[in-house]
């Protein structure tokens, strides 16, 4: 396990002089007080998760090997790196920044103009924008791989013993630790690697092997911390997981400073990183709804930490920075997050300004045949995506009032009326954003052990007349019985519920045929245009709401045009793709440039087909392999919330919605459907005059 990974990042030859140099540079500096600007982050977010050991290629490292080398008998210097990659980084950002903007004005010029000069720069231009793109992003993903300075704390597997007899309180009579009994490997060959020796992967452990091998060298680097923050509440409670920490920073803090290079200093440090790595990732999931928990740690930093070690100063203030962020207070955020801020603020511009770049390949993503001859509202909207100023969408309609917002009886007296005149785009565009606003708030831990929650295929919660509190937990409770799970997933399900709830209302509340069809046609195209944006949520959605078995009975369906109903069959093809394959929204590299939203339920039935079977093995070692591909599905949540939709806010029109949504989230579409003429088959007066004639005559007849 000494070389336990491919590529230069764990070749021990490659970095036995550098992590020499880490710990002596990090031994030197660690114990006095940090500056605030030196705080980074040390969570190995979602990509260490998805893609494990495969997400920090030998170009990478070789690139981070030769920053802030003056002189190339130099030796390696980590703060040097810091500021060079963090300058490399801006001046590409700018540089990439200027060029999209030039783009875009060349690209409306030539629309005006078609001059034959600007129309040969275009191809030219595009080129040179998907290179600086390429560079942009190779460079943070240097950066992050230079923010896990906690790799250089890392221990080889025979020190791991160590790690767990540290953290006991008799450890006079204790018996000897032996790894096999804690954690279980299999070989695999090394493809990348010059070293023709096999190499480990872990396989399974028991609950003290697996938070022991949080303190592995390239445990990071592989993935595994990530992969074990998603996973670990299936074999242990947070509690014990947060026990085991504190213990082992107790049990070697105060000799942590006498050597950096000895087990007791990098199990004391490490301890350190991964509980930062925790709070920063799964601090709404964990601590924001344990207060025990959260009281427990706050103790233990104000007791134990705060004077003996800078570091205690720095977990509290990630502590109130990460509590502010969860209750939406930005101004407690420190500095760091501050830049973190204006650092994500650009890159949701890049990404609303470089749209045009993928937007060709987007809607070759998926394999279903689309509609060609959708008429001129179609038309007019992919013309319209080819422009910046197509994301900022105008005031719908002349029905809004100059109020900040439309009240509900406002609503209802207006009706379906808005929803028709609207483009389908614009409906689109606020209904995204809505559905944006509910998914980002979800964390990849949410759609975890969700039977426990009543969460069943074909169903989207728990059963009205049951609460969240009363479902049964026994059975399918797959969580330690003491660990705390945030049901979050409940109100995103119920949020899905409503919003289909909505559609179907709004269809048989129409009083004539024309209008249910003109509804139904919109409701198509805004589901259209959702999947065409990666808005799957909101797609499913509208179809969960026109299968509805009352909608599907209208007549309205049979006078609907040909190529607005095809749209329908578009729309099940979408939903065959989505259940496939739990990663087929990874795919390439599309999901990287275009905003996705995924259906809350699919993605959370693909998790639950990972649950299916044993957790332990005969042994009772819990299974790693599987924990990990449960971590690499829903790490996908976290992906897609990276890369946010940039249309502007119609507030007006989203209040409206809002409302509407309200109003029948819990409607009985049965009985408003029975009030309703239009949403019955109709016999003409004549031919149902004439069906009576002819019973009377049959019935005169028997009698004479």
């Amino acid at each position: 396990l000494q070389s336990n990974g491919c590529g230069p990042a764990f070749a021990e030859e490659n970095t036995s002089s550098e992590e020499q140099a880490m710990i002596k540079t990090a031994g030197n500096s660690y114990l006095a007080s940090p500056n605030l600007p030196d705080f980074c982050g040390c969570s190995p977010g979602w990509s260490s998760a998805f893609y494990g050991a495969e997400c920090f290629d030998s170009e990478v490292h070789s690139y981070l090997k030769n920053l802030g080398k003056q002189k190339s008998s130099e030796s390696q210097n980590i703060d040097a790196k810091k500021v060079e990659l963090e300058q490399l980084l801006m001046m590409e950002t700018k540089n990439y920044r200027k060029t999209i903007k030039f783009y875009q004005k060349l690209l409306q010029k030539e629309r005006r103009s078609k001059g034959p000069e600007t129309k040969s720069m275009l191809p030219k231009l595009r080129g040179q924008l998907q290179e600086m793109k390429s560079k942009v992003q190779f460079l943070e993903l240097v950066k992050k791989y230079q923010m896990i300075y906690a790799e250089q704390w890392g221990v080889e597997s025979y020190v791991l013993p160590t790690v767990i007899h540290n953290g006991k309180a008799d450890t006079m009579d204790m018996a000897p630790v032996d790894e096999s009994s804690l954690l279980l490997y299999y070989n695999t060959e090394k493809h990348q690697c010059n070293n023709h020796n096999g190499v480990r992967v872990l396989q399974a452990g028991t609950p003290l092997g697996l938070m022991a091998y949080l303190y592995s060298r390239n445990a990071f680097l592989e993935g595994y911390v990530q992969q074990f923050l998603y996973t670990f509440r299936y074999f242990c409670t947070q509690e014990e997981f947060l026990q085991f920490l504190l213990d082992r920073i107790s049990s070697t803090l105060s000799s942590a400073s006498l050597d950096p290079s000895t087990s007791l200093t990098k199990i004391c440090n490490r301890s350190f990183y991964i509980l930062q790595a925790w709070i920063e990732d799964c601090y709404s999931v964990d601590f924001a709804t344990n207060t025990d928990l959260l009281g427990t740690l706050k103790d233990f930093i104000s007791s134990k930490i705060a004077s003996l070690n800078g570091y205690g100063e720095r977990l509290l203030s990630l502590l109130e920075d990460a509590s502010a962020r969860k209750s939406g207070s930005a101004d407690l955020c420190s500095g760091v997050d501050k830049c973190e801020e204006e650092s994500e603020e650009g890159r949701r511009t890049l990404h609303s300004l470089c749209k045009k770049l993928s937007e060709d390949v987007s809607r070759k993503n998926f394999y279903w045949k689309l509609s060609k001859g959708m008429g001129p509202i179609v038309q007019y909207q992919r013309e319209r995506l080819h422009t910046g100023s197509a994301v900022l969408p105008k005031p719908c309609c002349s029905s809004f009032t100059e109020e900040s917002s439309v009240s509900l009886a406002r609503a209802d007296e207006v009706g379906p009326v808005l929803l028709i005149e609207c483009s389908a785009q614009q409906l689109c565009w606020q209904l995204t954003l809505l559905q944006q606003e509910v998914f980002n708030k979800c964390h990849p831990v949410h759609f975890l052990n969700s039977r426990a929650l009543g969460v069943k295929d074909k169903c989207v919660a728990a059963p009205k007349a049951v609460s969240a509190e009363t479902v049964s937990l026994k059975v399918c409770n797959l969580f330690l019985s003491k660990c705390i799970q945030d049901q979050y997933l409940l109100q995103l399900l119920k949020n899905a519920d409503s919003i289909s709830t909505w559609v179907a209302a709004e269809i048989v509340t129409c009083h004539t045929a024309k209008r249910q069809v003109s509804l139904l046609s919109k409701f198509l195209l805004i589901a259209k245009c959702c999947y065409e944006q990666r808005n799957f949520a909101t797609a499913m959605q509208i179809l969960a709401g026109l299968e509805n078995l009352i909608v599907r009975q209208l007549p309205a369906w049979k006078i609907l045009p040909a190529k607005v109903a095809e749209i329908m069959e578009e729309l099940k093809a979408v939903e065959v793709f989505l259940k496939s394959d739990s990663l087929c929204l990874m795919e390439g590299d599309r999901f990287k440039t275009l905003p996705t939203i995924p259906s809350a339920h699919v993605l959370a039935m693909h998790v639950q087909q990972l649950e299916t079977g044993g957790f332990t093995m005969t042994n009772g070692a819990h299974k790693w392999t599987k924990l990990r591909n449960i971590a690499k599905v829903v790490s996908q949540v976290h992906a897609f919330q990276e890369n946010p939709y940039t249309y502007a806010p119609d507030f007006k029109l989203q209040s409206y919605l809002r409302q509407r949504i309200t109003r029948f989230k819990d409607a009985d579409i049965s009985a408003l459907a029975a009030d309703n003429c239009a949403n019955f088959h109709q016999i003409p007066a004549e031919k149902h005059s004439r069906k009576i004639q002819d019973t009377l005559r049959r019935m005169k007849a028997t009698f004479q």
